[in-house]
């Protein structure tokens, strides 16, 4: 035998759940609705009361002491634009299959030349430490 209870009552429930579920969507579909209308409104007194607000801000700020500021995070925005120009520039060259081999020996043959011009004599060496000595005390203090 079918039990036809159980089966009325399971019609029942998803024909509940469907009533439910159209009312639920009109509803959501209403309060957005009202929450459209009434977000509209006050929209407009919310945005000049956040004007009001930043405009007071902005008068209590000491704007010679930003001057300085600005001018810090500037020269630290150009320093990082320049640290990543010279990044690509050198990952150019590391591409390029013969370049940086040449830039190496270059850079030997310079630092030869010169040690050779300037480390060759006790004279000559005794002149670079008294120049270090010299730009330690002119910088360092």
């Amino acid at each position: 035998m079918i039990d036809t209870t159980a089966t009325t009552a399971e019609q029942g429930t998803a024909e509940q759940d469907a009533a439910t579920e159209t009312q639920g969507s009109q509803a959501a579909g209403a309060g957005t609705e009202g929450l459209n209308a009434a977000t509209e409104t006050p929209f407009s007194e919310r945005y000049s009361e956040i004007l009001g607000k930043v405009n007071q801000t902005l008068d209590q700020v000491d704007w010679q002491q930003m001057g300085r500021i600005g001018k810090s995070v500037g020269i630290l925005v150009a320093v990082i634009v320049a640290q990543i120009l010279i990044k690509g520039v050198l990952d150019t060259i590391n591409l390029l299959p013969i370049v940086p081999g040449l830039l190496e020996l270059l850079g030997l043959v310079v630092v030869g030349r010169w040690s050779w011009d300037n480390l060759t004599t006790g004279d000559k060496r005794s002149a670079v430490v008294s120049r270090l000595q010299h730009l330690r005390q002119e910088y360092l203090g």
